[in-house]
């Protein structure tokens, strides 16, 4: 039995490994991004304006922690991804046996089942570099991670949610069998910022269906 951490692969090898394939359109990530019924409360829409004004000022000189504490926290934190089913986890380990292979590393944010510990993942999150010098590829963590997640989970059929930020670019990803798919990144320091919300809020109603 081989381990390999999630900071050694790329897209490509979880590509070739597993048998994933990308794909350009999925219905799973076009129902995700169909937020026209979402709305924004108008103490939303001031505290994000006011998170965007933060970010717009520091998001060239911060590095991963001081992104995740200073504009992702609070953001997920407007979200309220607290629910009785399940609830969020920052920097949690997170591991699998995917065939002949242990892939094990740390998840920078999940929304799982369990109190103490996360059970069962439902979304994954990976990671807060800035997209300037990256040493490694986001991508290949994040899809390794949704594979585990995959994994762990008690219904094949149902769809893992995943997300990876590089700085402002925030790409929003779908893993449903052997298929994923990518959007087009959003921008956070632009107008992109309230769909990130919308899609992010989209999301608890996405997952609460499968409980």
């Amino acid at each position: 039995m081989t381990t390999k951490s999630f900071e050694s692969w790329t897209y490509e090898e979880v590509e070739n490994t597993f048998g994933l394939v990308r794909v350009a359109n999925h219905a799973i990530l076009s129902e995700w991004l169909d937020v026209i019924n979402v709305t924004i409360e108008p103490h939303e829409a001031n505290n994000l304006q006011a998170l965007q004004k933060l970010l717009r000022a520091n998001i060239d000189d911060w590095n991963e922690q001081e992104l995740e504490i200073c504009f992702i926290g609070p953001l997920f934190l407007l979200i309220d991804f607290f629910n009785p089913h399940y609830k969020p986890f920052f920097g949690r380990s997170l591991s699998a046996k995917l065939g002949s292979i242990t892939a094990s590393g740390v998840a920078d944010f999940m929304l799982a089942s369990g109190r103490q510990k996360p059970r069962q993942p439902y979304f994954c999150l990976h990671e807060y570099k800035r997209a300037r010098g990256r040493d490694n590829d986001p991508l290949g963590q994040l899809l390794i991670a949704m594979l585990c997640a995959q994994a762990k989970n008690n219904k094949v059929e149902q769809p893992i949610y995943g997300l990876f930020v590089e700085g402002r670019f925030w790409y929003f990803v779908i893993l449903a069998g052997k298929e994923y798919a990518v959007t087009e990144p959003f921008v956070a320091t632009r107008d992109d910022l309230e769909t990130i919300f919308k899609l992010l809020r989209h999301l608890k109603e996405l997952i609460e269906r499968w409980l």
